[in-house]
């Protein structure tokens, strides 16, 4: 079964994690700032009250989600748009400097598809370029849309990238015919999906932060049992609230309390499949 271009079936995940763990967990940040309003519809680079939605991430919730990793003593991976990099350098040298990995998340935040291949080729190119001059181990990519181009997987391959945090095919790590490791995502673990509210229509509601830390609890404890890999993806701008950062750091109090749960990076994760 394939699920995308230049995709091949999943294949069995290491027979243990390192350290004799039974399952895996990555937190994933998409720092996407005001980039998430603009790559798609440049019209919005003149609207500053939808752009203060994304400022909101960069100024206020990127330090808060940065003190809740140290007091969880957890790594994560950052997946920044090379824009965002240019507009809020402070802080993508805040995050390295923590410690934490940082990803390539497009140049613009624009659905590759929307992309011809010399323009996707073109804006990936940028923004490698960016995101490595503030850490040189940028070999990871999550895409704006959690998507592929035709071209996504050979541009992926020509610029180095290790692994992939797209597709949503298996709850275990697998490698593509490429070579390229797959790190499953899946909506479930996104927090965009349960609270994320647009004044566009009006007609998404904004659920509370127990219920999700109880959506998100049932959700990784069931890949844990299977020994699959749980990531979480987070935008600052929306977990990043005074309500729900408190919940996000009982979700990984939560995860960490498990016991046999390897906790990594997504690079490091990579590293296990063989």
């Amino acid at each position: 079964m394939t699920t995308g271009p230049n995709v091949a079936p999943a294949a069995t995940q290491p027979a243990r994690w390192l350290a004799g763990a039974s399952s895996a967990f990555a937190v994933t940040v998409d720092f996407d700032a005001e980039e998430v309003w603009i790559g798609e519809h440049p019209d919005n680079a003149r609207r500053p009250g939808v752009l203060s939605q994304g400022t909101y991430g960069a100024k206020v919730a990127v330090p808060l989600v940065l003190d809740v990793l140290a007091r969880v003593g957890l790594r994560a991976t950052f997946f920044v748009p090379g824009r965002v990099a240019e507009r809020h350098p402070a802080r993508v040298r805040e995050i390295v400097d923590a410690g934490h990995e940082l990803a390539h998340h497009g140049y613009t935040h624009t659905h590759p598809g929307r992309l011809d291949s010399e323009q996707e080729a073109s804006e990936f190119a940028h923004a490698l370029e960016v995101l490595r001059s503030f850490s040189p181990d940028v070999v990871g990519y999550r895409s704006p849309a959690w998507d592929f181009s035709p071209a996504t997987m050979d541009i992926l391959r020509k610029n180095g990238m290790r692994y992939s945090s797209n597709l949503m095919d298996d709850i275990r790590p697998y490698r593509h015919s490429s070579g390229l490791v797959e790190l499953p995502v899946q909506w479930i673990l996104d927090d965009a999906p349960h609270f994320w509210f647009s004044n566009a229509s009006w007609t998404k509601s904004i659920r509370s932060a127990r219920e999700v830390l109880e959506l998100w609890q049932e959700e990784a404890g069931g890949i844990h049992r299977l020994g699959g890999l749980t990531v979480l993806a987070l935008h600052p701008q929306i977990i990043g609230r005074p309500g729900r950062i408190g919940m996000l750091e009982e979700f990984l109090g939560w995860v960490v309390g498990q016991g046999e749960v390897r906790t990594a990076t997504c690079a490091e994760l990579a590293e296990d499949v063989d």
